[in-house]
């Protein structure tokens, strides 16, 4: 794992974006860029940071550790579903199949917590009892664990902005067939009871995790798509000290974007327009958590691609075209 004086001096190569003649779509975190012989498409993961759709600055490797488990992920949970995926040309490079993708992403919940509109806690602790569909019993405790994980859905944006939350079934019908949606959640459970299984060998608990899908253009075979459990995508806990801190009312031990999240959802934060900049210590604090996410899961030591990133990327497209 990097040492924070490293992490803070990469800050200023930290990758915002894929510079290109023209302009290419944006998402949350990666560039999308050209397709290969209308067949491929190029993601670029940067290191851009989004709280609450607010973007709040870089955390340097962000991108890096996103591709890379994306793509470790992809390949240990390729069994349950196809993915998109096809090569990894650069630390930051994803080549992967072309697809339209479903406006609809899932999110599998084992737990009930989380501090968005979306999440199930926030709601719960205003009162609500029936969320998505389901019923919830009175006493749950933030963090608890639900009896079993259930599927959430949420319409997105082709770019992945502006997600929110889907509450009746005449939503989702709207979207996709009864067929469909049954295959996407079977499979995101499945998804998620494998991603569990490799947490815990790590010493992690996944919590909860996104998933989106699409049709590739040439099979039109379902595919799973996007970023596959990562900590932007998904919530990791210690799994040594979550029993613990659950008792006496303390958060997780959190290892993924939710350090950001509760910091800017302090009261001093709500309600502003523009939040200020990441500061020195959150971006410390994420990067490594990030890192130890990525070296728990592979068993691998994290070894930062070099910065700037630009010219590496553009030579390992130049290979594609």
């Amino acid at each position: 794992m990097l040492t924070p004086e490293a992490i803070l001096q990469a800050v200023p190569s930290a990758l915002e974006k894929f510079e290109v003649p023209g302009d290419i779509p944006h998402g949350k975190t990666r560039d999308f860029y050209v397709t290969v012989d209308g067949k491929q498409r190029i993601l670029i993961a940067t290191d851009r940071l989004s709280v609450f759709d607010h973007p709040v600055g870089l955390v340097p490797y962000k991108g890096q550790i996103l591709n890379a488990l994306s793509a470790w992920w992809l390949k240990a949970t390729a069994d349950i579903i196809p993915n998109h995926f096809v090569a990894m040309p650069d630390p930051n490079v994803m080549v992967v199949c072309e697809t339209s993708p479903i406006l609809i992403a899932v999110i599998v919940r084992g737990y009930i917590t989380g501090v968005t509109p979306t999440s199930l806690w926030p709601r719960y602790e205003a009162g609500e009892r029936e969320i998505y569909g389901l019923r919830f019993p009175d006493g749950l405790r933030k963090n608890d664990s639900l009896p079993k994980p259930i599927v959430t859905p949420t319409t997105k944006s082709t770019l992945g902005r502006e997600d929110r939350q889907v509450v009746t079934d005449n939503e989702i019908q709207n979207y996709l067939t009864a067929e469909v949606w049954q295959q996407i959640q079977m499979a995101a459970l499945a998804l998620y009871g494998r991603g569990q299984e490799l947490a815990a060998r790590a010493g992690l608990i996944l919590v909860d995790s996104k998933y989106e899908f699409g049709f590739d253009i040439q099979s039109k075979a379902l595919m799973l798509i996007d970023e596959v459990h990562t900590p932007d995508s998904s919530r990791f806990w210690k799994a040594d000290t979550y029993a613990q801190r659950l008792e006496v009312g303390r958060e997780p031990e959190n290892l993924d974007k939710e350090l950001a999240r509760l910091w800017y959802g302090r009261p001093s934060h709500r309600g502003q327009d523009h939040f200020p900049p990441l500061n020195d210590d959150l971006i410390v604090s994420l990067s490594q958590a990030y890192q130890e996410v990525y070296e728990r899961l592979t068993g691998e030591t994290f070894v930062s691609a070099a910065y700037p990133a630009q010219d590496r990327i553009e030579a390992s497209i130049a290979v594609l075209a």
